[in-house]
């Protein structure tokens, strides 16, 4: 079975760091450009990062570029979202998704991605 499993969520305080991990089972990564989207409450999903298979590719939106970092780690089949400076309206679930692409190619649309998790919930409140 084919699936994406992020992990890493939690609450934390305004300033604070987390680090999601997103890992795959079922399948390799290693061809795959990944994306990571939050949906906060009330408001649409949007897209936060991606990464392209290369892994020298990569993409952020501007609310949270200088903020967060996306890297991957192919030998353990996994894409992390590092985190920083998090502030209250950083708080959502967020998704990751995998989708096939060239190896210098990443997309931060989610009707074109493939593969989604289930996602994992970042609380930032003080």
């Amino acid at each position: 079975q084919l699936q994406l499993v992020e992990s890493g969520g939690g609450s934390v305080q305004p300033g604070g760091s987390l680090r999601l991990s997103c890992t795959a089972s079922g399948f390799t990564l290693d061809y795959h450009a990944i994306g990571w989207f939050r949906q906060a409450p009330g408001k649409h999903r949007e897209g936060v990062s991606c990464i392209a298979s290369g892994g020298e590719s990569t993409n952020y939106a501007d609310s949270v570029k200088g903020r967060f970092t996306i890297s991957r780690d192919n030998a353990r089949n996994t894409v992390y979202l590092h985190m920083n400076n998090l502030k209250p309206e950083d708080t959502a679930v967020y998704y990751c998704a995998a989708t096939d692409l060239p190896q210098d190619m990443c997309i931060m649309n989610d009707y074109g991605m493939d593969y989604w998790g289930k996602g994992t919930a970042v609380t930032v409140s003080s």
